[in-house]
């Protein structure tokens, strides 16, 4: 075997190549190499005839690539080849074996190793990522492997820990890595792993009195401590991080005196990498990195500037263009304890103002439900089923057409899209929820109560207790907005229920004559008598017990949601009549003598709610007015300032 420079156009792929035959290998990962710095590892080949032409037993991607590299303009001289003897088929033939199973890929470790190396030389992480066609976030891991201690490098090298260990370990102080290296070495005591360490790292440990910056003892904070006094800790963590901010911001504001451009803060949760930043002096405007961790430890880091700052400053250009007059980089104007000081006292004055403006608070209310905030996080009701006719029978109820169209006009008074799924459900946005505010803030208090009573619809959680007492408080006759569809008759197979709605809808003597039948029999007849087909006589504005106000079960068996639902809403309302009774000084009534109580209702126990029933949960009297709407006690009516209390007081006021 000897080596020589080949060109590219006397190579070819020889029938002896694990790889001839196959299409074009796959290159992506070899092309950034070979295009930056060409072939480097010899490729093993063999004469093939008298023309000078040479076959390639080991290294088809290596000359792929390569080919790929010349098509784009870039032509990086002859390829280095081992060449072996002519002639020997098997010596071919396993060259080209070993060269594509003998191979064994670095581990992280080796790779660190060798990236640093490259760091050192001047090269970053997005060169590198280049060189080696890697994510440059898959390099950044990598030189992360430098935040640890040799020791946990050596154990990982080893793969006698994990890699989401090592993951975890790499956002460790040296401290923390060296408690954690003895618990380790400990047999009685436990080492936390992979998400376990996670916890034990960010916040799940005790802050140790050793990491305040201020004097612990001095502080009058308390402090408890083992058996052997060896190790001392904050009984309250959030009176310690009080107490380190300020220690924090006093040692920030010393630096920014001592002459350092700015002394940034970096808090907790994030991380100061140094990979990402270059060393500087102080007189060229480099800054101080103050790098807080969960565990309470603070670590100073002095003198740096972004890799962007460093370039501009090489270029001998200011390092960051905000620079003021006197060359030092410009400062907030308000400092954060300042900022949190005057925040506070503004939000604390608007709560009081809020008082005396209940439209307007009423208005921010529906503003935040609709838009979000940091504090609010509403989604509309998904609406899904297991079946796809059922979404189909729901879109066209109508029910779901008048809400449909109700939504549509709130969605043109907030300027909104016609065509959006929902009012609701905005993403927390501080511009959007503003945008809205300002909105409602111009629109009457009856259009107000119009959009609100579009958000609650859409946000109203189905299948919910709130559905059953809105229900109850509304007087729902669901008569009004629904019949039996012919997806209703399909979900319907348990005989014994069958009967039972047969019974209700035609008559116990019609239910018992077809006792025996099977089950499509029955759901036909039901049909009938629903639809009047059949030669029976129609039943119209029939709703199962299921949908009544208030609903019932057809068998003792249970599993019917509404009525669980139904049954925790009654309980609340018996817990509510007991507490307003103990406060009046009144006896427990006996059920038995005055009937069932149903959410404010007295009902005799075989009374059961007609679909009309108003029933009102707060016990006032309904009426009904000519016109066929009902009217509760305090409501108004036609001046649009339903739920104030005052109809001569508008809600903006």
């Amino acid at each position: 075997m000897k080596l020589d420079f080949l060109p590219h156009d006397k190579l070819f792929v020889d029938k002896a190549n694990m790889r001839h035959g196959r299409k074009a290998p796959h290159v992506a990962d070899i092309v950034p190499t070979v295009r930056k710095r060409g072939v480097l590892v010899p490729l093993v080949v063999r004469p093939a005839n008298g023309e000078g032409r040479f076959g390639i037993v080991a290294g088809a991607r290596r000359w792929t690539a390569n080919g790929l590299v010349l098509a784009e303009g870039i032509d990086h001289g002859p390829l280095p080849c081992a060449i072996l003897e002519a002639g020997d088929q098997a010596d071919a033939i396993e060259a080209s074996l070993i060269e594509n199973t003998a191979r064994l890929d670095p581990d992280e470790v080796t790779q660190w190793e060798a990236f640093t190396r490259l760091v050192r030389e001047g090269r970053k992480p997005q060169d590198i990522s280049e060189t080696f066609g890697l994510p440059e976030l898959a390099v950044k891991r990598v030189l992360a492997l430098g935040n640890l201690l040799p020791r946990i490098r050596d154990l990982y090298r080893r793969e006698e820990i994990d890699a989401l260990t090592v993951r975890h370990l790499t956002l460790a102080s040296k401290s923390r890595q060296k408690a954690w290296l003895a618990l380790r070495g400990d047999p009685d005591a436990w080492c936390p792993k992979g998400h376990q360490l996670k916890a034990w790292l960010l916040g799940g440990q005790s802050i140790r009195a050793e990491n305040a910056l201020f004097d612990a003892e001095a502080s009058g904070l308390a402090l408890v401590s083992d058996l052997f006094g060896e190790e001392r800790c904050f009984a309250d963590s959030e009176a310690f991080w009080t107490a380190q901010n300020a220690a924090i911001e006093a040692r920030r504001a010393a630096y920014i005196e001592a002459g350092w451009s700015d002394a940034v803060i970096v808090p907790r949760g994030e991380y100061f990498h140094t990979w990402e930043y270059e060393k500087a002096p102080r007189r060229k405007g480099a800054r101080v990195y103050i790098d807080v961790r969960e565990s309470g430890e603070v670590t100073f880091h002095e003198g740096y500037l972004t890799a962007k700052e460093a370039r501009r400053l090489a270029k001998g250009e200011p390092p960051d263009s905000a620079e003021n007059a006197s060359g030092k980089a410009a400062r907030p104007e308000l400092s954060g304890p300042l900022q949190d000081y005057l925040g506070l006292h503004r939000h604390a004055a608007l709560r009081a103002a809020l008082l005396g403006h209940p439209g307007v608070a009423l208005r921010l209310m529906a503003a935040h439900a609709i838009a979000g905030s940091p504090l609010w996080c509403i989604r509309p009701e998904p609406q899904s089923a297991r079946r796809e006719d059922i979404l189909e029978s729901l879109a066209a109820s109508p029910a779901e057409v008048q809400f449909g169209a109700a939504r549509r006009a709130v969605l043109g008074l907030l300027g909104f899209d016609g065509e959006e799924p929902s009012v609701a459900g905005g993403n927390g946005d501080g511009h959007g929820l503003a945008g809205v505010f300002l909105r409602l803030l111009g629109l009457s208090d009856a259009e107000v109560l119009q959009v609100i009573a579009v958000v609650m619809g859409e946000t109203l959680a189905s299948g919910s207790v709130a559905v059953e007492a809105a229900a109850m408080a509304t007087g729902l006759d669901m008569a009004r907005y629904w019949q039996a569809d012919g997806v209703f008759f399909e979900l319907l197979h348990d005989r014994e229920v069958l009967s039972a709605l047969l019974a209700d809808v035609a008559g116990e003597a019609v239910a018992a004559a077809n006792a025996s039948e099977k089950a499509k029999t029955l759901r036909t007849i039901l049909r009938d008598h629903l639809e009047g087909s059949g030669g029976r006589e129609r039943r119209e504005g029939w709703v199962p017990k299921w949908l009544l106000v208030p609903p019932a079960a057809y068998t003792g068996r249970g599993g019917v949601g509404t009525v669980d639902a139904h049954a925790i809403l009654l309980a609340a309302k018996a817990m509510l009549d007991d507490e307003e009774r103990a406060e009046a000084g009144q006896e427990e009534p006996d059920s038995s003598e005055t009937g069932e109580h149903v959410c404010g209702t007295v009902q005799s126990p075989s009374h059961r709610a007609e679909p009309g029933d108003a029933q009102d949960l707060t016990g006032a009297s309904r009426t009904s007015t000519e016109d066929g709407d009902e009217k509760g006690d305090g409501e108004s009516g036609e001046d649009g300032n339903a739920g104030t209390g005052d109809p001569a007081q508008p809600l903006a006021a």
